[in-house]
């Protein structure tokens, strides 16, 4: 099971990015997809999350209107469309993928919102 994230990077406020996280070794399309984020000396935080046939999805107050969750369960993938970037956004940002039992996680993509 793998789950790696990508598109993480510098940006400026104001800027935008596109995460990118692609699953291998499960069904992914059974697996309800979240995207957390941890801040230095902060803990982890739910940003986002799609349903298992992308119909549904939720957002943190905090990401409402900038960050857009989507999912293309052909390619394995989720995805995380973030607009309007501030530097309170930056952080470790982590795909998960739940269903019944499992409970995977990947290894994280740096987005640091600097000038």
């Amino acid at each position: 099971v793998q789950l790696v994230e990508s598109g993480g990077g510098l940006v400026q406020p104001g800027g935008s990015l596109r995460l990118s996280c692609a699953a291998s070794g499960f069904t992914f399309s059974r697996y309800f997809m979240r995207w957390y984020r941890q801040a230095p000396g902060k803990e982890r935080e739910l940003v986002a999350g799609i349903g298992s046939a992308g119909g549904s999805t939720n957002y943190a107050d905090f990401v409402k209107g900038r960050f857009t969750i989507s999912r293309d369960n052909a390619k394995n993938t989720v995805y995380l469309q973030m607009n309007s970037l501030n530097p309170e956004d930056t952080a470790v940002y982590y795909c998960n993928a739940r269903f019944s039992k499992n409970d995977y996680w990947g290894q994280g993509t740096q987005v640091t919102v600097s000038s």
